[in-house]
């Protein structure tokens, strides 16, 4: 199933959810007519069930490089390069599916709203954590509300999925985030 999600995700990243067809949907998830209806229902339950695969795989691959580092700064750092080597080249241009779905979805369908709304959330929080955390342990500048950088890094790193699908480069995104965490001082 990971598999078939895995391919589903590159269609309704790059096409999103209008634009992608079931027939697409199929050929890429290299299912047969009657295997995808026995999995899914329509092409809205095929969706659902990538942007639950999506976000589960990006907060797996995000916890993964936090936990790699240790300080505040440093794991606020790991976010920061996650985020703009996730915008960038062949990746960026296809475009992040929560973003997309959140553009293009999320005043349509309650349920993909919740969904939406959660994994930003949790990205928002974390962000907020790792500000007190750096505070906390020396790495980040006291003196500034921790609620308000969050708030400006989310929209930056938002942003970078946004302008990503433009087809920036692996080294203007990481400028981008270099920046970001060099007003942290």
């Amino acid at each position: 199933m990971d598999t078939a999600l895995s391919r589903a995700l590159v269609v309704f990243s790059e096409r999103g959810y209008h634009a992608a067809s079931l027939a697409e949907l199929r050929a890429a998830m290299k299912l047969a007519t009657g295997s995808l209806y026995k999995a899914f229902e329509d092409k809205r339950a095929i969706f659902v069930a990538t942007l639950d695969y999506y976000i589960a795989r990006r907060d797996r691959q995000l916890r993964e490089r936090l936990d790699a580092e240790q300080s505040g700064r440093d794991k606020l750092r790991a976010l920061l390069q996650f985020y703009a080597e996730s915008a960038s080249d062949s990746e960026g241009r296809r475009g992040g599916l929560v973003v997309t779905s959140a553009a293009e979805l999320a005043s349509l369908d309650a349920e993909i709203a919740v969904k939406v709304r959660a994994a930003l959330r949790r990205v928002e929080t974390a962000l907020c954590d790792l500000v007190r955390l750096g505070q906390a342990d020396g790495s980040i500048r006291t003196g500034r509300d921790p609620d308000a950088v969050a708030g400006a890094l989310f929209c930056l790193i938002q942003g970078l999925r946004v302008v990503g699908k433009t087809g920036r480069t692996k080294r203007e995104m990481l400028a981008v985030a270099s920046q970001a965490d060099a007003l942290l001082g």
